[in-house]
């Protein structure tokens, strides 16, 4: 028999009901407590399937120099330190593409300090002839007076790309896949070898500038369209298609 609760309100209320609840209550108190360690391979309740996602290749900036040493009573550059300096920006064009610029430190107040001006001046040439705008070049001073000789520093930030430790995870039973997933460690070797033979690490993170356009023949063609006279460029008798009527 169930014992009731009298309510002059309301209908009355029996002890079976509250049995129910709290049997709905512990049933999901004890399936909260078998949950797991979160996933590794799920981001907010999203599966990892690709390779590129679950081992993704890690871009950042990191500085890369050049210095370059003035001894006292120097006239500019020797030479070699053209050439030198020569590589570095080739380097420089190939590895970042123009995404960082060029900093040249000047040592100030050092015994040097005179043939290091010099230098500077011969490298802001190189820089200038070889293409530069004088907005991709800064040159500012430092100072060292631990060094007697402190050297010209040419640098900029370049992109490194650092690809993914592999084999760690195979906590998976290969043998055993009901879902048909690719296991943990799948795409990782290849991801790893992309960004250790990738040449310039900054197209991963998306598409290059655009370069300067070829003007001349653009212009021309404009004008002639301008004037209503004929776009095509004119071919000769022998590349010209001979129709046979």
């Amino acid at each position: 028999m169930t014992t009731k609760i009298s309510n002059s309100h309301g209908p009355s209320l029996g002890f079976t009901g509250s049995r129910r609840v709290l049997t709905v209550v512990l049933l999901a108190a004890a399936l909260a407590g078998c949950k797991t360690d979160d996933d590794q391979t799920k981001v907010a309740g999203w599966s990892l399937l690709e390779p590129n996602q679950r081992h993704p290749i890690m871009v950042s900036q990191q500085p890369s120099h050049l210095n370059v040493h003035v001894p006292r009573g120097a006239h500019g550059l020797s030479p070699t330190q053209r050439a030198d300096v020569v590589d570095f920006v080739n380097r420089y064009r190939a590895a970042d593409a123009g995404n960082s610029r060029l900093v040249i430190s000047v040592p100030s107040g050092a015994p040097n300090e005179v043939a290091a001006m010099n230098a500077t001046e011969d490298i802001r040439a190189l820089l200038l002839d070889g293409g530069f705008n004088e907005s991709g070049i800064t040159v500012e001073a430092f100072n060292d007076e631990s060094n007697p000789a402190p050297a010209i520093r040419i640098s900029y930030m370049r992109y490194v790309a650092e690809g993914p430790q592999c084999g760690q995870d195979w906590s998976q039973n290969l043998a055993h896949g009901p879902n048909n997933n690719a296991y943990p460690n799948f795409g990782c070797s290849n991801q790893r070898n992309l960004a250790g033979m990738i040449a310039n690490p900054a197209d991963l993170l998306g598409p290059r500038t655009e370069g300067q356009r070829y003007a001349e023949r653009r212009d021309e063609i404009m004008d002639k369209y301008v004037k209503g006279e004929v776009t095509a460029t004119k071919k000769s008798e022998d590349e010209r298609v001979q129709t046979s009527k």
